[in-house]
């Protein structure tokens, strides 16, 4: 058997090795000591035997330098391992350039989503007990994707800049027939005027006239620094184009991260009461929340730290420290506490251009009517099930003519015929309290109920989700039946839905949206989907019943209550219900395109119209 022998010339090159950083270089040493002995002690076995031993010893001797060769390679390989872990290891522990290269290095991604298997979503077989597969699960997350920046970003002059992004109307012409549609193009620029490579900006656009008249634009994410924007003409008369820059992509991504690690931005007093020593009355006042493990009350896990309330028919469980005298037991009420800033000055900046709009051509269009036609007919009858179109109608007057279905305008008189013999439960945030307090001023016989008939059989009862909405009504001389819950319990909707009987005469309208924009997705998600098997049970049990959701509306632009969340939470909610007999009242778009400026409580005008609508879906004729 013949070894080969290690020239020199091999010694030279692994010794010459230049390990990657001096941290290693004793340990690179060692290591090559132990491989080059190794070699050696081959080249011993090879050279130091007699020839008159060769033969006596040919076995053994081949044996062990085989041995020996194996040996020496293994450690090589070891060494070379560990070498390779050190260098990784060292990698890790270098720290990012800035805080927003690291913020952005886990939101690198494609041109496309990233589908996701069952196995990579253990929350998708968590849905399945309300009845959702893996695939219709899957499709939600299609829904809520987003597109984010492919690349770090390190400093705030990266992100999309509405100075410098601008717009287009492709193929403009000197005139347009009513119904036709007219498209642009956004080009995102940055804070040094470079062209984005990447999509993610979060763009609105409309068009609009001095008639009062105004439409919603679809904005798509052609995922490359440029939008597409559909917008129908649906009157007769002259109109511009607007577009705003919402968010920039890097915005959302710092949303993105604040939704998902500090739910404990909003936080809630809850207010416990007892009797104490000597006959006094103790009052105490605690922090709670929901229970989650990322909204504050986690650090608190010293024994028996909290108070917890769980309910029994959805397992939605409400978390509150401990008072220090009281028991759990004593818990009178809750209510809001504070908003709780965790923004970085870095991210602020990135978050302060928001809601700004972009130059562009602000060429006038001109809308001629077609075939002697100066508007768009609708003659589909208002019924459960049907589509939200975009756009889903445009103001002209401000009135606005939906596309969804035959909708009109009521007066007092008709508003009183058609609330007559209904029972009508609203549920849902101070939006929903406006639509109730708007019905009380339309229907001056409303307010002369006194609170037991109001009580026992409607005709409307009220339920707000939000704080001291009692104090509020009261406050008007309105009798109401109200009760306290927390502002985070969505189950509260399902359960009373729950308890209705329903039919022909009873009416449930509810909306689930802004003040859930603090916690995680698919905390949001179970929720609604509870609310959808409620519904599904109460159509199966009272298939008449009439159902209304209010979608979410505009008004915020800020990392508590952004219109980003809310444009999330919206999706979801549409998601849940697509396939289930319900009316959607659209007032995404309503305040979106109108002319007032945004807030989360619109003006008199809108609410006019939202209510029109509501009247509509529940005397569609």
């Amino acid at each position: 058997m013949r070894v080969n022998k290690l020239t020199d010339s091999r010694v030279e090159r692994i010794s010459s090795f230049t390990p990657a950083s001096p941290s290693h270089t004793s340990h690179f040493h060692v290591n090559v000591t132990h491989l080059l002995g190794s070699f050696e002690m081959a080249k011993f076995c090879a050279e130091s035997i007699s020839d008159d031993q060769r033969e006596m010893h040919a076995v053994h001797r081949d044996r062990q330098c085989l041995k020996m060769l194996f040996i020496g390679m293994c450690i090589g390989m070891i060494c070379s391992l560990i070498l390779w872990s050190q260098m990784g290891n060292e990698r890790k522990k270098q720290s990012p350039h800035s805080f927003m290269l690291q913020h952005f290095a886990k939101h690198h991604n494609s041109s496309s989503p990233v589908k996701m298997s069952s196995e990579e979503s253990p929350t998708s077989s968590f849905y399945s007990e309300f009845g959702i597969s893996s695939e219709r699960y899957s499709s939600l997350q299609q829904t809520l994707y987003w597109a984010g920046p492919d690349r770090s970003i390190t400093n705030v002059s990266m992100s999309t800049s509405p100075a410098h992004s601008t717009f287009t109307i492709q193929n403009l012409k000197d005139s347009y027939q009513i119904g036709e549609e007219l498209y642009v193009m956004i080009h995102a620029r940055d804070f040094k005027n470079n062209i984005k490579p990447y999509g993610g900006d979060f763009f609105q656009a409309k068009l609009f006239s001095s008639k009062k008249a105004s439409v919603f634009g679809e904005v798509v994410d052609l995922l490359n620094g440029s939008y597409s924007v559909r917008i129908l003409l649906p009157w007769v008369g002259q109109a511009q184009v607007a577009v705003r820059l919402i968010h920039s992509s890097e915005a959302v991504q710092v949303l993105k991260h604040h939704r998902d690690t500090d739910s404990d931005r909003v936080s809630f007093f809850g207010y416990f009461e007892g009797p104490g020593p000597n006959g006094i009355k103790l009052k105490e006042t605690v922090l709670c929340n929901m229970k989650s493990d990322k909204n504050g009350l986690e650090r608190l896990k010293n024994g028996n730290c909290c108070c917890e309330y769980k309910d029994s028919r959805t397992g939605v469980e409400w978390r509150c420290q401990k008072p220090k005298s009281l028991p759990c037991s004593a818990r009178v009420y809750h209510s809001f506490a504070e908003y709780i800033n965790h923004v970085t000055a870095e991210e602020a900046m990135f978050l302060n251009p928001s809601n700004k709009g972009i130059n562009g051509q602000k060429s006038t269009i001109m809308i001629l009517p077609s075939n002697g036609s100066t508007s768009i007919d609708v003659r589909e009858k208002c019924r459960p099930g049907l589509h939200s179109p975009v756009p889903s109608g445009f103001y002209l007057n401000d009135v606005w003519t939906s596309f969804v279905c035959k909708t009109r305008q009521f007066t007092t008189q008709t508003t009183t015929q058609c609330l007559k013999d209904k029972h009508i439960y609203m549920m849902g945030d101070s939006t929903v309290r406006q639509w109730f307090e708007f019905l009380l001023n339309a229907v001056p016989t409303l307010k002369r109920m006194d609170l037991h008939v109001l009580y026992q059989a409607g005709p409307l009862i009220a339920v707000d989700v939000g704080n001291n909405i009692d104090l509020h009504w009261r406050a008007h001389g309105i009798p109401l039946r109200c009760r306290k819950t927390e502002l985070t319990n969505l189950h509260y909707t399902s359960n009373e839905i729950d308890d209705l009987t329903g039919g022909p005469h009873t009416v449930v309208v509810f909306h689930l949206g802004i003040h859930f924009t603090s916690f995680p997705f698919d905390f949001f998600t179970h929720r609604v989907l509870g609310v959808r098997r409620a519904v599904l049970d109460l159509l199966q049990r009272a298939p008449a019943t009439t159902v209304i959701i209010k979608t979410v509306n505009t008004g915020f632009k800020d990392v508590f209550t952004s219109d980003w969340y809310s444009l999330q939470l919206d999706r979801i909610l549409r998601w849940a219900f697509q396939d289930v007999g319900v009316y959607i009242l659209d007032v995404w778009q309503m305040t979106s395109c109108h002319y007032n400026q945004e807030n989360i409580h619109p003006g008199p005008v809108i609410i006019k119209n939202e209510i029109d609508i509501l009247l509509s879906f529940i005397c569609p004729e």
